[in-house]
Protein backbone atom coordinates (compact mmCIF):
# COMPACT_ATOMS: atom_id res chain seq x y z
CA UNK A 1 0.00 0.00 0.00
CA UNK A 2 1.04 3.48 -0.90
CA UNK A 3 0.01 6.89 0.13
CA UNK A 4 -0.46 10.04 -1.48
CA UNK A 5 -1.43 13.59 0.09
CA UNK A 6 -4.80 15.61 -1.48
CA UNK A 7 -4.73 19.55 -1.66
CA UNK A 8 -6.33 19.35 1.39
CA UNK A 9 -3.94 17.38 3.25
CA UNK A 10 -6.15 14.06 3.00
CA UNK A 11 -4.34 10.96 2.82
CA UNK A 12 -4.83 8.81 0.06
CA UNK A 13 -4.36 5.08 -0.46
CA UNK A 14 -3.38 2.88 -2.97
CA UNK A 15 -2.07 -0.03 -4.65
CA UNK A 16 0.12 0.06 -7.87
CA UNK A 17 0.93 -3.26 -9.72
CA UNK A 18 1.61 -3.96 -13.51
CA UNK A 19 3.88 -2.48 -16.03
CA UNK A 20 3.18 -0.01 -19.07
CA UNK A 21 1.06 2.99 -19.09
CA UNK A 22 -0.26 4.40 -16.12
CA UNK A 23 -4.29 3.38 -15.63
CA UNK A 24 -6.31 4.65 -12.45
CA UNK A 25 -9.43 2.50 -11.65
CA UNK A 26 -12.08 4.56 -9.81
CA UNK A 27 -14.23 3.11 -8.20
CA UNK A 28 -18.36 3.28 -7.30
CA UNK A 29 -20.44 3.30 -4.75
CA UNK A 30 -20.13 0.20 -1.68
CA UNK A 31 -16.65 -0.10 -3.54
CA UNK A 32 -12.95 0.51 -2.89
CA UNK A 33 -9.97 -0.93 -3.70
CA UNK A 34 -9.63 -3.70 -1.84
CA UNK A 35 -13.37 -4.82 -3.27
CA UNK A 36 -13.04 -8.89 -4.60
CA UNK A 37 -14.11 -7.33 -8.21
CA UNK A 38 -11.67 -4.65 -8.23
CA UNK A 39 -8.83 -6.17 -6.92
CA UNK A 40 -9.58 -9.25 -9.22
CA UNK A 41 -9.65 -6.37 -12.80
CA UNK A 42 -6.52 -4.71 -11.29
CA UNK A 43 -4.64 -7.68 -11.73
CA UNK A 44 -5.92 -8.72 -15.13
CA UNK A 45 -5.08 -5.24 -16.63
CA UNK A 46 -1.49 -5.38 -15.19
CA UNK A 47 -0.33 -7.29 -17.30
CA UNK A 48 -0.48 -4.78 -20.24
CA UNK A 49 -0.83 -1.36 -17.53
CA UNK A 50 1.01 -0.02 -14.49
CA UNK A 51 -2.53 0.00 -12.67
CA UNK A 52 -3.39 2.70 -9.82
CA UNK A 53 -6.19 1.19 -7.41
CA UNK A 54 -7.19 3.65 -4.89
CA UNK A 55 -9.31 4.11 -1.84
CA UNK A 56 -11.77 7.04 -2.50
CA UNK A 57 -11.71 9.26 0.30
CA UNK A 58 -13.36 8.11 3.43
CA UNK A 59 -12.86 4.74 2.21
CA UNK A 60 -10.43 2.13 3.08
CA UNK A 61 -7.02 3.42 4.33
CA UNK A 62 -7.92 6.90 2.81
CA UNK A 63 -8.43 9.76 5.32
CA UNK A 64 -11.41 12.06 5.05
CA UNK A 65 -12.41 15.46 5.79
CA UNK A 66 -15.19 16.54 7.93
CA UNK A 67 -17.18 18.60 5.15
CA UNK A 68 -17.83 16.40 1.78
CA UNK A 69 -17.08 18.66 -1.82
CA UNK A 70 -16.98 17.05 -5.01
CA UNK A 71 -13.74 19.42 -5.69
CA UNK A 72 -11.95 17.33 -2.94
CA UNK A 73 -12.57 13.96 -4.61
CA UNK A 74 -11.28 15.54 -8.10
CA UNK A 75 -8.33 16.52 -6.35
CA UNK A 76 -7.98 12.89 -4.97
CA UNK A 77 -7.84 11.83 -8.15
CA UNK A 78 -5.65 14.97 -9.45
CA UNK A 79 -3.19 14.19 -6.62
CA UNK A 80 -3.42 9.97 -7.95
CA UNK A 81 -2.38 11.82 -11.61
CA UNK A 82 0.84 13.53 -10.49
CA UNK A 83 1.99 10.58 -8.19
CA UNK A 84 1.91 8.47 -11.52
CA UNK A 85 4.16 10.66 -13.66
CA UNK A 86 1.38 13.54 -15.00
CA UNK A 87 -0.84 12.10 -16.89
CA UNK A 88 -3.12 8.84 -16.90
CA UNK A 89 -5.44 6.21 -18.61
CA UNK A 90 -8.90 6.43 -16.33
CA UNK A 91 -11.66 4.06 -15.78
CA UNK A 92 -14.92 4.68 -13.21
CA UNK A 93 -17.23 2.30 -12.97
CA UNK A 94 -20.96 3.74 -12.14
CA UNK A 95 -21.31 7.02 -9.82
CA UNK A 96 -17.56 6.21 -9.61
CA UNK A 97 -17.50 7.48 -13.86
CA UNK A 98 -19.20 10.43 -12.75
CA UNK A 99 -16.28 11.58 -10.85
CA UNK A 100 -14.03 10.42 -13.44
CA UNK A 101 -16.05 12.18 -16.20
CA UNK A 102 -15.85 15.65 -14.12
CA UNK A 103 -12.28 15.33 -13.47
CA UNK A 104 -12.05 15.40 -16.95
CA UNK A 105 -14.45 18.09 -17.44
CA UNK A 106 -12.16 19.88 -15.25
CA UNK A 107 -8.93 20.06 -16.97
CA UNK A 108 -7.38 16.62 -15.40
CA UNK A 109 -4.57 15.44 -17.37
CA UNK A 110 -6.96 12.14 -18.42
CA UNK A 111 -5.91 10.75 -21.94
CA UNK A 112 -8.14 8.20 -22.77
CA UNK A 113 -11.54 7.93 -20.42
CA UNK A 114 -13.28 4.57 -19.98
CA UNK A 115 -17.22 5.56 -18.55
CA UNK A 116 -18.55 2.14 -17.18
CA UNK A 117 -22.45 2.43 -16.76
CA UNK A 118 -22.71 5.72 -14.99
CA UNK A 119 -25.94 5.74 -13.45
CA UNK A 120 -27.93 8.42 -15.24
CA UNK A 121 -31.76 8.56 -14.90
CA UNK A 122 -32.86 10.12 -17.95
CA UNK A 123 -36.27 8.38 -19.13
CA UNK A 124 -39.16 9.81 -16.86
CA UNK A 125 -40.69 6.45 -17.27
CA UNK A 126 -37.24 4.58 -15.60
CA UNK A 127 -36.91 4.15 -11.51
CA UNK A 128 -36.15 7.64 -10.50
CA UNK A 129 -34.98 8.61 -7.01
CA UNK A 130 -36.88 10.43 -5.01
CA UNK A 131 -36.40 14.37 -4.82
CA UNK A 132 -34.90 14.76 -1.30
CA UNK A 133 -32.87 11.62 -2.28
CA UNK A 134 -29.45 13.22 -1.22
CA UNK A 135 -30.61 14.94 2.28
CA UNK A 136 -32.13 11.21 2.77
CA UNK A 137 -29.45 9.69 2.85
CA UNK A 138 -27.03 11.96 4.33
CA UNK A 139 -29.04 12.48 7.45
CA UNK A 140 -29.77 8.28 7.86
CA UNK A 141 -25.35 8.70 8.25
CA UNK A 142 -25.61 11.33 10.41
CA UNK A 143 -27.95 9.82 13.23
CA UNK A 144 -25.63 6.36 12.53
CA UNK A 145 -28.13 4.46 10.90
CA UNK A 146 -25.92 2.77 8.29
CA UNK A 147 -28.06 0.07 7.70
CA UNK A 148 -31.09 1.87 7.24
CA UNK A 149 -28.49 3.93 5.21
CA UNK A 150 -27.69 1.14 2.94
CA UNK A 151 -30.96 -0.60 1.94
CA UNK A 152 -32.50 2.71 1.34
CA UNK A 153 -29.56 3.58 -0.58
CA UNK A 154 -30.48 0.56 -2.56
CA UNK A 155 -33.88 0.51 -3.25
CA UNK A 156 -34.45 4.16 -3.48
CA UNK A 157 -31.50 4.92 -5.41
CA UNK A 158 -30.41 2.08 -7.15
CA UNK A 159 -34.15 0.62 -7.46
CA UNK A 160 -33.20 -3.01 -5.99
CA UNK A 161 -35.83 -4.82 -4.81
CA UNK A 162 -36.02 -5.18 -0.78
CA UNK A 163 -35.72 -8.98 -0.73
CA UNK A 164 -31.96 -8.28 -1.82
CA UNK A 165 -31.19 -6.26 1.00
CA UNK A 166 -32.14 -8.65 3.17
CA UNK A 167 -30.38 -11.75 1.03
CA UNK A 168 -26.81 -9.30 1.76
CA UNK A 169 -27.73 -8.96 5.01
CA UNK A 170 -27.84 -12.91 5.82
CA UNK A 171 -24.04 -12.83 3.94
CA UNK A 172 -21.52 -11.38 6.68
CA UNK A 173 -18.25 -10.85 5.18
CA UNK A 174 -21.01 -9.01 2.21
CA UNK A 175 -22.68 -7.45 4.87
CA UNK A 176 -19.88 -5.80 6.67
CA UNK A 177 -18.08 -4.61 3.38
CA UNK A 178 -21.18 -2.87 2.96
CA UNK A 179 -21.17 -1.24 6.37
CA UNK A 180 -17.30 -0.77 6.12
CA UNK A 181 -18.24 2.09 3.47
CA UNK A 182 -21.98 3.23 4.45
CA UNK A 183 -20.47 6.63 5.70
CA UNK A 184 -20.05 7.40 1.77
CA UNK A 185 -22.77 7.20 0.54
CA UNK A 186 -23.92 10.74 0.96
CA UNK A 187 -20.60 11.40 -1.39
CA UNK A 188 -21.77 9.29 -4.17
CA UNK A 189 -25.32 11.10 -3.80
CA UNK A 190 -24.07 14.72 -3.93
CA UNK A 191 -21.92 13.05 -7.44
CA UNK A 192 -25.51 11.95 -8.51
CA UNK A 193 -27.37 14.73 -6.93
CA UNK A 194 -29.50 16.21 -10.23
CA UNK A 195 -28.74 13.17 -13.14
CA UNK A 196 -31.45 10.65 -11.79
CA UNK A 197 -34.58 12.38 -12.25
CA UNK A 198 -35.79 11.65 -15.52
CA UNK A 199 -34.08 14.71 -16.97
CA UNK A 200 -32.23 15.10 -20.27
CA UNK A 201 -28.84 15.40 -19.82
CA UNK A 202 -26.81 18.95 -20.29
CA UNK A 203 -25.11 19.32 -23.78
CA UNK A 204 -22.68 21.48 -22.80
CA UNK A 205 -21.86 20.28 -19.57
CA UNK A 206 -18.78 18.10 -20.48
CA UNK A 207 -17.95 19.81 -24.33
CA UNK A 208 -14.28 20.00 -22.91
CA UNK A 209 -14.47 16.39 -22.25
CA UNK A 210 -12.55 15.74 -26.00
CA UNK A 211 -9.69 12.94 -25.17
CA UNK A 212 -11.30 9.44 -26.90
CA UNK A 213 -13.73 7.68 -24.52
CA UNK A 214 -15.65 4.48 -24.14
CA UNK A 215 -18.93 4.04 -22.48
CA UNK A 216 -19.48 0.35 -21.84
CA UNK A 217 -22.76 -1.08 -20.83
CA UNK A 218 -24.15 -4.90 -20.25
CA UNK A 219 -26.88 -5.73 -22.26
CA UNK A 220 -28.81 -7.44 -19.29
CA UNK A 221 -28.74 -4.14 -17.60
CA UNK A 222 -31.99 -2.40 -16.25
CA UNK A 223 -32.77 -0.62 -18.97
CA UNK A 224 -32.46 2.97 -17.12
CA UNK A 225 -28.51 2.37 -17.18
CA UNK A 226 -28.74 1.53 -20.61
CA UNK A 227 -30.81 4.66 -21.30
CA UNK A 228 -28.66 6.64 -19.27
CA UNK A 229 -25.31 5.11 -21.23
CA UNK A 230 -26.92 6.00 -24.99
CA UNK A 231 -28.07 9.59 -23.67
CA UNK A 232 -24.59 10.24 -22.66
CA UNK A 233 -22.74 9.01 -25.70
CA UNK A 234 -24.83 11.47 -27.35
CA UNK A 235 -23.86 14.83 -25.83
CA UNK A 236 -19.70 13.95 -25.20
CA UNK A 237 -17.48 14.75 -28.38
CA UNK A 238 -15.02 11.93 -28.79
CA UNK A 239 -17.32 8.84 -28.04
CA UNK A 240 -17.84 5.20 -28.26
CA UNK A 241 -20.42 3.18 -27.15
CA UNK A 242 -19.70 -0.39 -26.63
CA UNK A 243 -22.89 -2.46 -25.42
CA UNK A 244 -22.26 -6.55 -24.38
CA UNK A 245 -24.00 -9.08 -22.14
CA UNK A 246 -21.34 -9.48 -19.78
CA UNK A 247 -20.71 -5.78 -19.12
CA UNK A 248 -23.29 -5.14 -16.94
CA UNK A 249 -22.32 -4.14 -12.85
CA UNK A 250 -25.33 -4.83 -10.81
CA UNK A 251 -24.27 -7.83 -10.15
CA UNK A 252 -20.68 -9.23 -10.04
CA UNK A 253 -18.20 -7.72 -11.79
CA UNK A 254 -17.14 -9.99 -15.15
CA UNK A 255 -13.66 -8.65 -14.45
CA UNK A 256 -12.19 -10.98 -17.23
CA UNK A 257 -14.69 -9.64 -20.07
CA UNK A 258 -13.93 -6.16 -18.74
CA UNK A 259 -10.51 -6.02 -18.47
CA UNK A 260 -10.24 -7.46 -22.16
CA UNK A 261 -12.77 -4.55 -23.18
CA UNK A 262 -10.61 -1.90 -21.74
CA UNK A 263 -7.57 -3.49 -22.64
CA UNK A 264 -8.32 -2.86 -25.95
CA UNK A 265 -9.44 0.73 -25.59
CA UNK A 266 -6.67 1.80 -24.24
CA UNK A 267 -3.96 -0.26 -26.17
CA UNK A 268 -5.77 0.93 -29.48
CA UNK A 269 -7.00 -2.57 -30.79
CA UNK A 270 -10.61 -1.98 -30.00
CA UNK A 271 -12.59 -5.54 -30.40
CA UNK A 272 -15.12 -5.25 -33.25
CA UNK A 273 -17.26 -8.04 -32.07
Amino acid sequence: MFKVTSKDGTQIAYDKVGQGPVLILVAGAFSYRKFPGQVQLASLLSEQFTVYNYDRRGRGDSGDALVYAIEREIEDLQAIIAEAGGSAYVWGLSSGAVLALQAAASGLNITKLALHEPPFVVDVADHKTPANFREQVTDLITIDRRADAIKYFMTKGMGAPSFIVSLMRMMPTVWSRLMAVAHTLPYDAALLDGYMDGKSLPTDMWSTVTMPTLILEGTESPASLRHGAKALADVLPNVRLLSKKGLGHTKKLNAKMISMELSAFFTGKLNKD
